[in-house]
Protein backbone atom coordinates (compact mmCIF):
# COMPACT_ATOMS: atom_id res chain seq x y z
CA UNK A 1 0.00 0.00 0.00
CA UNK A 2 1.45 3.64 -1.14
CA UNK A 3 -0.15 6.51 0.54
CA UNK A 4 -1.38 7.71 -3.31
CA UNK A 5 -3.81 4.30 -2.80
CA UNK A 6 -1.82 2.14 -5.46
CA UNK A 7 0.04 -0.34 -4.41
CA UNK A 8 3.84 -1.64 -4.95
CA UNK A 9 5.54 -4.97 -5.64
CA UNK A 10 7.08 -5.98 -2.69
CA UNK A 11 10.54 -6.85 -4.33
CA UNK A 12 10.60 -3.19 -5.63
CA UNK A 13 9.53 -1.67 -2.83
CA UNK A 14 12.18 -3.38 -0.20
CA UNK A 15 14.77 -2.95 -2.65
CA UNK A 16 13.99 0.68 -3.40
CA UNK A 17 13.82 0.94 0.13
CA UNK A 18 17.59 -0.81 0.81
CA UNK A 19 19.05 1.67 -2.14
CA UNK A 20 18.18 5.05 -0.38
CA UNK A 21 19.69 3.91 2.50
CA UNK A 22 23.14 5.94 2.63
CA UNK A 23 24.43 4.04 5.96
CA UNK A 24 24.82 -0.15 6.08
CA UNK A 25 23.45 -0.19 9.03
CA UNK A 26 20.79 2.16 8.20
CA UNK A 27 17.24 1.25 9.08
CA UNK A 28 14.92 0.46 6.05
CA UNK A 29 11.81 -0.96 7.15
CA UNK A 30 9.46 -0.38 10.78
CA UNK A 31 7.47 -3.19 11.93
CA UNK A 32 4.24 -3.13 13.93
CA UNK A 33 2.57 -6.24 15.09
CA UNK A 34 -0.99 -5.99 15.47
CA UNK A 35 -3.52 -9.10 17.52
CA UNK A 36 -6.34 -8.80 15.64
CA UNK A 37 -9.75 -9.76 17.83
CA UNK A 38 -10.68 -13.52 17.07
CA UNK A 39 -14.27 -12.12 17.60
CA UNK A 40 -14.14 -10.80 14.26
CA UNK A 41 -14.52 -13.04 11.25
CA UNK A 42 -11.63 -13.32 8.02
CA UNK A 43 -13.10 -10.55 6.12
CA UNK A 44 -13.27 -8.15 9.01
CA UNK A 45 -10.04 -9.24 10.31
CA UNK A 46 -8.52 -8.41 6.83
CA UNK A 47 -10.56 -4.91 6.28
CA UNK A 48 -9.17 -4.27 9.62
CA UNK A 49 -5.64 -4.86 9.14
CA UNK A 50 -5.65 -2.96 5.67
CA UNK A 51 -8.03 0.52 7.04
CA UNK A 52 -4.67 0.24 9.40
CA UNK A 53 -1.81 -0.15 6.97
CA UNK A 54 -3.73 2.67 5.05
CA UNK A 55 -4.00 4.82 7.82
CA UNK A 56 -0.14 4.52 8.15
CA UNK A 57 0.77 5.06 4.96
CA UNK A 58 -1.30 8.28 4.79
CA UNK A 59 -0.24 9.58 8.41
CA UNK A 60 3.39 9.15 7.61
CA UNK A 61 3.67 9.32 3.81
CA UNK A 62 5.00 5.79 3.96
CA UNK A 63 4.70 2.40 1.96
CA UNK A 64 3.45 -0.12 3.88
CA UNK A 65 3.94 -4.02 3.34
CA UNK A 66 0.86 -6.35 5.40
CA UNK A 67 0.72 -9.36 6.30
CA UNK A 68 -1.92 -11.53 7.88
CA UNK A 69 -0.98 -14.74 10.44
CA UNK A 70 -3.66 -17.35 11.10
CA UNK A 71 -3.27 -19.00 14.58
CA UNK A 72 -1.20 -21.79 14.45
CA UNK A 73 -2.97 -25.51 14.09
CA UNK A 74 -1.54 -26.25 17.83
CA UNK A 75 -1.79 -23.23 19.31
CA UNK A 76 -3.97 -20.61 20.75
CA UNK A 77 -6.63 -20.50 18.14
CA UNK A 78 -7.59 -17.06 18.73
CA UNK A 79 -3.95 -15.35 18.10
CA UNK A 80 -4.76 -13.65 14.86
CA UNK A 81 -2.31 -11.16 13.67
CA UNK A 82 -0.71 -9.26 11.30
CA UNK A 83 2.98 -7.70 10.47
CA UNK A 84 2.41 -4.72 9.16
CA UNK A 85 5.64 -3.46 7.82
CA UNK A 86 6.38 0.23 6.92
CA UNK A 87 9.78 1.83 5.14
CA UNK A 88 11.46 4.53 6.84
CA UNK A 89 11.38 6.71 4.50
CA UNK A 90 8.24 8.26 2.87
CA UNK A 91 7.52 6.94 -0.59
CA UNK A 92 6.16 8.39 -4.17
CA UNK A 93 6.47 7.83 -7.46
CA UNK A 94 7.63 9.72 -9.87
CA UNK A 95 6.39 10.74 -13.85
CA UNK A 96 7.22 7.30 -14.83
CA UNK A 97 5.51 5.63 -12.24
CA UNK A 98 9.22 4.55 -11.17
CA UNK A 99 9.09 4.61 -6.75
CA UNK A 100 11.16 7.03 -4.94
CA UNK A 101 12.25 7.19 -1.71
CA UNK A 102 12.47 11.05 -0.51
CA UNK A 103 12.87 11.88 3.71
CA UNK A 104 12.76 9.94 6.45
CA UNK A 105 9.18 10.39 7.56
CA UNK A 106 8.41 12.06 10.89
CA UNK A 107 8.23 8.85 13.67
CA UNK A 108 11.49 8.12 12.09
CA UNK A 109 12.94 11.32 13.41
CA UNK A 110 15.23 11.58 16.72
CA UNK A 111 13.27 13.56 19.32
CA UNK A 112 15.34 16.89 19.32
CA UNK A 113 14.59 16.77 15.45
CA UNK A 114 10.74 16.26 15.87
CA UNK A 115 10.51 19.10 18.51
CA UNK A 116 12.43 21.35 15.73
CA UNK A 117 9.64 21.04 13.42
CA UNK A 118 6.82 21.18 16.45
CA UNK A 119 6.41 17.72 16.76
CA UNK A 120 6.64 15.40 20.20
CA UNK A 121 8.56 12.59 21.00
CA UNK A 122 9.03 9.65 19.33
CA UNK A 123 7.08 7.32 22.47
CA UNK A 124 4.17 10.05 21.94
CA UNK A 125 3.57 9.07 18.83
CA UNK A 126 3.99 5.19 19.11
CA UNK A 127 1.26 5.56 22.20
CA UNK A 128 -0.61 8.34 19.33
CA UNK A 129 -0.80 4.86 17.24
CA UNK A 130 -1.52 2.77 19.78
CA UNK A 131 -4.91 4.31 20.43
CA UNK A 132 -5.46 4.79 16.77
CA UNK A 133 -5.30 1.12 16.82
CA UNK A 134 -7.43 0.74 20.02
CA UNK A 135 -10.13 3.26 18.34
CA UNK A 136 -10.12 1.59 14.93
CA UNK A 137 -10.44 -2.22 16.54
CA UNK A 138 -13.11 -1.43 18.60
CA UNK A 139 -15.02 0.12 16.26
CA UNK A 140 -14.94 -2.85 14.13
CA UNK A 141 -15.95 -5.30 17.08
CA UNK A 142 -19.22 -3.00 17.72
CA UNK A 143 -20.05 -3.05 13.96
CA UNK A 144 -19.55 -6.63 14.38
CA UNK A 145 -22.09 -6.99 16.92
CA UNK A 146 -19.61 -7.63 19.50
CA UNK A 147 -19.21 -6.90 23.11
CA UNK A 148 -15.23 -7.17 23.49
CA UNK A 149 -13.14 -4.59 23.47
CA UNK A 150 -9.55 -3.55 23.65
CA UNK A 151 -7.32 -1.06 25.52
CA UNK A 152 -4.44 0.29 24.56
CA UNK A 153 -2.97 1.29 28.19
CA UNK A 154 -1.13 -0.27 30.18
CA UNK A 155 -2.43 -2.87 33.28
CA UNK A 156 -1.09 -0.19 35.55
CA UNK A 157 -2.98 2.64 33.78
CA UNK A 158 -6.00 0.90 33.47
CA UNK A 159 -6.11 0.23 37.18
CA UNK A 160 -5.62 -3.12 36.98
CA UNK A 161 -3.31 -4.86 39.94
CA UNK A 162 -1.48 -7.62 37.72
CA UNK A 163 1.34 -8.59 36.45
CA UNK A 164 1.31 -8.52 32.14
CA UNK A 165 2.84 -11.89 30.47
CA UNK A 166 5.29 -12.15 27.94
CA UNK A 167 5.05 -12.59 24.56
CA UNK A 168 6.35 -15.90 23.81
CA UNK A 169 7.41 -15.70 19.81
CA UNK A 170 7.80 -18.75 17.76
CA UNK A 171 10.68 -20.35 19.04
CA UNK A 172 9.38 -20.52 22.89
CA UNK A 173 5.85 -21.42 21.47
CA UNK A 174 7.40 -24.29 19.49
CA UNK A 175 9.17 -26.02 22.23
CA UNK A 176 6.29 -25.00 25.08
CA UNK A 177 3.49 -27.00 22.01
CA UNK A 178 6.55 -29.78 22.12
CA UNK A 179 6.55 -29.74 25.69
CA UNK A 180 9.41 -28.53 26.92
CA UNK A 181 9.78 -25.49 29.40
CA UNK A 182 11.41 -22.32 27.80
CA UNK A 183 12.31 -19.15 29.70
CA UNK A 184 9.20 -17.18 28.65
CA UNK A 185 7.08 -19.95 29.58
CA UNK A 186 8.47 -20.24 33.01
CA UNK A 187 7.83 -16.61 33.34
CA UNK A 188 4.57 -16.44 32.06
CA UNK A 189 3.60 -19.56 34.49
CA UNK A 190 5.11 -17.47 37.36
CA UNK A 191 3.13 -14.34 35.89
CA UNK A 192 -0.11 -16.25 36.22
CA UNK A 193 0.72 -18.05 39.33
CA UNK A 194 1.31 -14.08 41.32
CA UNK A 195 -2.28 -13.10 39.57
CA UNK A 196 -3.71 -15.67 40.74
CA UNK A 197 -2.58 -14.96 44.18
CA UNK A 198 -3.48 -11.38 44.04
CA UNK A 199 -7.29 -12.49 42.86
CA UNK A 200 -7.25 -14.42 46.40
CA UNK A 201 -6.26 -10.92 48.00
Amino acid sequence: MLPDGTSAERNALWNASESAEKRKDGRTGREWIIALPAELDEDARQELASAFGIELATRYGVAVDLAIHLPNREGDNRNHHAFVMTTTRQVSRDATGLLVMGEKSTIELSDTKRRSVGLGSAADEVVAIRRLWEQMANRALENAGSDARIDSRSLKAQGLDREATMHLGPVASDMERRGKASDRGDGNRKVAVNNAMLEQI
